[in-house]
């Protein structure tokens, strides 16, 4: 298999048996996984193979995380520790981790019903409530919003790489479009750019549908902790709601987004002020974010072609309806 990792090494390590079978798991963007089964049993073989998340000082901070959260309940798939007690195994120099295998499945939000969004928001709640026990933060740091003239001059740079694909296809197209038509939004809003936010804890970081298994109708795992940091929590919640809860056409389910934050807000203690901040905050995001035509055009990786026309649409979408998606959040 390509990027086939070191087993034999590994295995030795944690007194894992001998490998019957390893397929790699396709769901990730950044590190890579496998499904590995052995004498001894199943696991999930993480291969911190990211640049940015692969420190094992941060990977062992993301494991003490998993497992002071597990020991409160919540539903977490901490990794195994090897014959001397470590959870982070460095071979030829790349960093591995060897997790139980939790069966299950993702569900976005369309899968769920009104009581199983309530479910979903309780449980980012209970995260970020459990991290603020198990992991205190020390000061707040402050984090800037995008500055409208970086974007700008991205947009400017992405167009003239748009331009130069011959031919063209319809992606080039549907960039081009959204390209302009995002340069005319924030010409219209740039004076509503956020002032700079206060972060108030440790988050997940990345918590999506792929990042969340199902066994049944309840939730089984929160997986791939990759991004733990700290950031404002309610920005997390409104960030993930807009993953969950947006539809092929680029619309928000409203009804399903208000059930999850009213959830959210009880479980974790925000109010409504902080999720009204935390909606401005991620709109304006939202609005000056490329990362997916930077993947495609700057680096040449299509994997998240297919959550741009999506992604986009939303931009706009949330744009014009900017008062309903600030109540759904905050009512």
């Amino acid at each position: 298999m390509p990027h086939a990792p070191p087993l034999g090494a590994l295995l030795r390590q944690y007194s894992a048996g001998s490998p019957l079978a390893c397929d790699p798991v396709d769901h990730g963007l950044l590190n890579r996984g496998y499904r590995l089964r052995t004498t001894r049993g199943r696991y999930f073989l993480k291969h911190h193979h990211d640049p940015e998340t692969a420190d094992p000082a941060a990977i062992a901070r993301q494991h003490r995380a998993t497992r002071h959260l597990a020991d409160l309940g919540v539903p977490v798939a901490p990794p195994l520790a090897d014959r001397d007690g470590r959870t982070v195994a460095v071979v030829g120099g790349q960093a591995f981790a060897l997790h139980p295998w939790i069966d299950g499945r993702h569900r976005h939000g369309g899968q769920l019903t009104r009581g199983q969004c309530e479910r979903l928001g309780a449980l980012l709640g209970a995260v970020h409530a459990g991290l603020e026990r198990v992991m205190p933060v020390a000061g707040r740091a402050r984090t800037e919003s995008a500055d409208p003239a970086d974007t700008f001059a991205l947009i400017d740079d992405l167009l003239a790489r748009v331009r130069r694909r011959r031919p063209a296809d319809c992606f080039d197209e549907l960039a081009r479009h959204r390209l302009l038509e995002r340069r005319e939004l924030l010409q219209r809003h740039a004076w509503r750019r956020p002032p700079r936010g206060t972060s108030v804890g440790w988050v997940h970081g990345d918590f999506h549908p792929f990042n969340l298994l199902y066994r049944g109708d309840a939730p089984a795992a929160i997986v791939d902790w990759d991004r733990l940091g700290v950031q404002p929590r309610a920005e997390e919640a409104v960030r993930a709601a807009a993953i969950f809860f947006v539809r092929p056409t680029g619309v928000l389910d409203l009804a399903k987004a208000a059930a999850y934050t009213r959830a959210y807000r009880r479980t974790a203690g925000a109010g409504a002020e902080e999720l009204a901040a935390a909606v401005h905050r991620v709109w304006w995001e939202r609005l000056n974010d490329f990362w997916m035509l930077r993947w495609h055009y700057e680096r040449g990786d299509t994997r998240a072609d297919a959550q741009f026309p999506a992604v986009s649409a939303l931009a706009v979408w949330w744009t014009r309806e900017y008062d309903a998606v600030r109540d759904a959040f905050t009512g």
